[in-house]
């Protein structure tokens, strides 16, 4: 073997070896505690476990619904006091009752948005208009305000629809209710937390971005393919506007890959400041 053949050869091993390791990292599912702190938190919420989820993708083939699938077993064994889902449930209709069957699994206080895929308003050639009415069991917020009792203290779940968001039109904080001992706020994208009036809410949970999902790690840390320059990529984030989390996702959207950027169910765990 020549030079050239030799160079050809490491090439197509170390592309093999990459799509090898971006398969299985794709259902590599990370199991996250996270203490999240919030300025003004009644003594009665302290504690309060929280799980978020996100970016399913469900209908596509991917190891990703294998990290849907250990993400709800994880959360069901859990046993938070409330799960939020910020958007991106299917990629394609014939997810929908798989999505229904993990849904019914999930802990009665269980919301969630919808995100783009699910309209298929992306970039994503295999993505197909999936969006689902209803997510009973759960509680599916379109532009729409629900309010439950966690310990004795009234918490609000606000969650914003994908496409007034697109459009400009969303205005959660015209449904914040000032009553409300906590005021958390779905919305698939994580800029969102940019636009709100500072004290509508306390807690934003957004997804979107797949912490880059094919990702190449250098010295100072990782470029994100996918989002080449994200202001807001995974984890908490502080703002005037309140605290944001950003999920990882779970599914994988363009290719059945990740690299770099593992799958992530977290519980969110609110303590004062």
């Amino acid at each position: 073997m020549g030079a050239v053949g030799r160079i050809a050869w490491s090439a197509a091993s170390a592309a093999a070896a990459a799509m090898a390791w971006g398969h299985f990292e794709a259902g590599w599912l990370r199991e996250r505690t996270l203490s999240c702190p919030l300025p003004v938190l009644p003594p009665d919420l302290e504690g309060v476990r929280i799980a978020h989820l996100s970016d399913f993708h469900l209908g596509v083939p991917s190891r990703g619904a294998r990290a849907v699938e250990r993400a709800v077993e994880w959360v069901e064994e859990r046993r938070p006091d409330l799960v939020c889902i910020s958007g991106d449930l299917l990629s394609r209709p014939r997810g929908e009752a798989r999505l229904r069957a993990l849904v019914t699994r999930l802990p009665a206080a269980t919301y969630a948005v919808l995100g783009n895929h699910d309209y298929a308003t992306s970039r994503d050639p295999f993505s197909r208009p999936s969006a689902v009415a209803d997510l009973a069991p759960a509680t599916l917020l379109a532009d729409e305000a629900a309010t439950l009792e966690v310990r004795g203290r009234r918490v609000q779940v606000v969650g914003v629809d994908p496409r007034t968001y697109w459009f400009r039109r969303a205005r959660p904080e015209r449904l914040a209710d000032p009553a409300a001992d906590l005021r958390i706020l779905l919305c698939h994208y994580p800029g969102v937390i940019d636009k709100l009036e500072p004290g509508a809410f306390h807690l934003v949970l957004a997804g979107h971005l797949h912490s880059g999902q094919i990702c190449v790690p250098y010295g100072f840390g990782k470029l994100r393919l996918a989002h080449l320059r994200p202001r807001y990529y995974e984890g908490l984030f502080r703002r005037p506007a309140g605290t944001l989390h950003v999920s990882p996702g779970l599914g994988t959207t363009f290719v059945p890959f990740r690299f770099a950027a593992r799958p992530e169910v977290t519980e969110l765990l609110l303590e004062s400041e």
